[in-house]
Order: C-alpha cells, then structure tokens, then sequence
C-alpha cells in the first residue's frame, strides 16, 4: 500500500511539474514578441544637411549590454555567467561606453545589444544614458523582448534590447525592418528578432538619399540563419543603390573574414565558433571595410586575458559601403576589450560627386 502511495505521489509530482512547463511554455508561446516586417520610428536626429561631396564619420560598437567586460564570460561562449555582480559594474561599463563614443566623436553611432529594461543589466535604461552622455537622441530598433527566458540557472529573466543609431545628420525617416527567424517553437519565443535599423538622410540639392543601415546578424545557429539574413541585407543594399542612392551597412556579422583568419587565427574550436565570409561576397558596386589592427570581438569562454595568443579574438565587425561613397579611413579603436567582448570600429567617408549630381543640381 505504501509503495503505491508513493508512486501515486510520484506521479502527481511529475503531472504538476509538466503541467507547470507546459503552461509557461503556453503564456511564452501567447506572449512572444511579433514585430511587423517593416515598423516605421519616429526619426530622431540632430540639423546637420549633408550635401553631395560632404565627409561625414561613423562609428559602430556592439555594447555588449554593458555586461560582458574584460573580467566577464557567458554561458553560451562557453563560460558560466549570466549577468555582472552587481548594478555598479553595469554602470561602470556604461560609463567607460559613453566616454568612449564621445572620444571618437563621430556624426552617427550604430550601436548593439543596448538593454532598455533587462534583468542581466538590472533594468537599467541604457539608450537614455547614451543619449544624456552624448547630447544626441537615438532611434530604438527591438530585436529581443521577452517577460521571462527561462534559462540558464540562475535564468536570464526579462529582456528588452536593441538596436541605437544616433546621428546629428537631419533623418527625413527610419524603420526597423524584420530579418528571417533562426530558430523554431518553441525555442523562437524566447529568442531575439534579429532586424536592421534604417535611416533615411536626404542629400540636399540632389534627389539622393544616404542610406544608413544597422545590423546585428545571427550569433548561436547553425549556420543557415545568418545566411538568410545576409542574403536580405544584400537585396537591401543592392535594391537602394539601384534606386541611386548612397548606402552605408554597419554593425555585427557574427562572421569573420576568409583574409583575416592568418591575423586572428581560430585557437578555440571547442566553443562558438564564427562562420568565415568571402570578400567576394558582397552585391556588384559594394565592398567591405575593415580593420585588422586591433580584433574587434573575443570568446566569452573566459575573462580576457589580455593576450592574442591565449584569449581567442576575431574581426565580427565593421562596414559595407557603396561604390559612390569614398573610404578616407576605417579604424578599429582598441579599448582592450575593457567595457564590452566588442570593441568600436570607426570609418571616414565622402559621398562622391557624379554627372548624376551636377544634372540634378543644374
């Protein structure tokens, strides 16, 4: 009798816990967020005109939620943390961030993984602080937004974060538009909604437009999403230039470079490891800029150790620009990976002057 007790409380025991997964994964599945392919944001910018011939700098920095500095790692890199100890670090790194954007001074910012209420940056509002640091408002592309990940223990809890772009260039208009999902139910709930933040800057005396495009490309797949998404960001690309527009992508592949990989080797293939992009790769007109000087990413398997040789480090970001925009410089600014697993790339470029131009000026 008593055995059969136990096995009736057993199973009561198993029923009530699957019942309790199912139900939240029931409320997930209801509560998981859908964004439109295209959502339109109200263009914030700042009055600078920008004209044909014009120079005009921009930065990218992939913020790492200000909560993956030099001392931290992450579990999905192979390491164990979720968050920092404590809401001073959070706010350590967010200041160390701001100081650094300000010193590059640049007229736009394409900035990643930015947590406007996240428990892992103990729900601190981090475009606000960026926008007060730099005196410049931002524009807000969500690409994950769930009440409650579940995993891993201790779990990482709510998350809302994005994409930032902040320019003092006068924006006409800006959109998020929606990349290709990676994953399935019901693993997609609590999954980020990768996109690309669009501005749109008029080019004044011309009927040009500069496009400027931010991105944060697929991480933890197996491999098909992100070429999914940079099959869409090519057709974005190409689609903009054929309607005769300057156009300027920038943010974080996720992906290294075939060229690279004897700068930067691949030490650690026990964990994360990148996918290797082409040079050739890109639409006719458009190619890469990047900077191999510093690495601009490392593997959260470990806190840094400030060595190449033993922290495993990569070139994941940088830009893609079109043929009728003129690279001066694109530099990699080496914080020694100080307040984020990223570190900043900057470029300088000038819109080129064409017969195009002089037609539509005359």
């Amino acid at each position: 009798m008593k055995t059969r007790k136990h096995l009736l409380c057993l199973l009561g025991a198993v029923a009530a816990v699957a019942f309790l997964l199912l139900l939240g994964v029931a409320i997930l599945t209801i509560r998981e967020y859908r964004p439109d392919d295209v959502e339109a944001l109200t263009p914030e910018g700042g009055s600078k005109v920008l004209k044909a011939g014009d120079s005009i700098s921009i930065t990218t920095y992939n913020t790492g939620y200000a909560g993956l500095d030099k001392d931290e790692d992450f579990f999905m890199d192979g390491g164990s943390m979720v968050r920092p100890d404590s809401k001073e670090k959070v706010e350590e790194n967010l200041a160390g961030i701001a100081d650094t954007l300000k010193d590059l001074d640049s007229d736009v910012y394409f900035l990643q993984e930015v947590d406007r209420d996240s428990k892992r940056s103990y729900y601190t509002d981090e475009m606000v602080y960026y926008e007060d640091a730099l005196d410049m408002s931002g524009m807000f592309a969500r690409n994950f937004k769930c009440d409650y990940v579940p995993y891993p223990l201790p779990p990482i809890g709510k998350v809302d974060s994005g994409l930032v772009s902040m320019t003092s260039l006068n924006v006409s208009s800006a959109n998020r538009i929606s990349l290709p999902e990676s994953f399935s139910w019901p693993i997609k709930t609590c999954n980020l909604k990768r996109c690309m933040l669009e501005m749109r800057i008029p080019v004044e005396g011309t009927k040009k437009e500069l496009v400027l495009i931010n991105f944060h490309l697929e991480a933890y797949d197996n491999g098909s999403g992100k070429t999914a998404q940079s099959n869409i960001l090519k057709e974005k690309l190409q689609e903009e230039y054929e309607a005769g527009n300057y156009v300027i992508a920038g943010g974080d592949f996720n992906q290294t470079f075939e060229d690279l990989l004897e700068t930067y080797p691949l030490i650690d293939t026990e964990n994360w490891v990148p996918q290797v992009l082409n040079r050739d790769s890109l639409p006719e007109h458009f190619s890469y800029a990047l900077d191999d000087t510093y690495p601009t990413c490392r593997l959260l398997n470990a806190p840094y150790t400030g060595s190449y040789d033993t922290s495993q480090v990569y070139v994941l970001d940088g830009f893609i620009i079109s043929d009728n925009v003129k690279l001066q410089e694109v530099k990699v600014s080496d914080q020694d990976f100080a307040y984020s697993d990223h570190q900043p790339v900057k470029i300088k470029v000038t819109l080129k002057k064409t017969k195009q131009n002089a037609k539509e000026n005359s």
